[in-house]
């Protein structure tokens, strides 16, 4: 079974990635490459999509994954209807969201007092006599 996944490339720090068609059971992840169909830079948000070749691997059954579905339709790949989209809808599972500031009580602010500097500083001010 083939899958389209994204392969690592690019310097320490800065991952670029390639649209890799794969072997999925005998060359997981690192192993012996079928066809190139594409890159991605997730620093620019760029995806450089063949279409026409990621087509071909499609309808030959290729299994893309989550990410590499939501580029293939961001670059116009009509995906066949087996193909799982990724729920919009996905949120992260907190842990402690009672910890959150959000959900913490809110503090009663107290009103402000006039200090006796405030009050001297009012008394000096010179007054305009017109």
């Amino acid at each position: 079974m083939l899958a389209i996944r994204l392969q690592r490339v690019g310097r320490a720090g800065y991952p670029t990635y390639r649209l890799a068609v794969q072997e999925a059971q005998r060359h997981p992840s690192s192993g012996r490459v079928v066809a190139y169909v594409g890159s991605y830079n997730p620093h620019t948000k760029d995806a450089n999509v063949q279409v026409e070749l990621a087509q071909k691997y499609l309808d030959n059954g290729a299994q893309p994954t989550p990410r590499v579905v939501k580029l293939l339709k961001e670059a116009g790949v009509k995906l066949p209807k087996w193909v799982k989209e990724a729920a919009a809808d996905k949120q992260k599972a907190l842990r402690n969201p009672e910890k959150l500031r959000k959900n913490q009580p809110k503090e009663e602010e107290a009103p402000e007092v006039e200090t006796p500097a405030d009050e001297a500083v009012e008394e000096t001010a010179p007054a305009d006599e017109a």
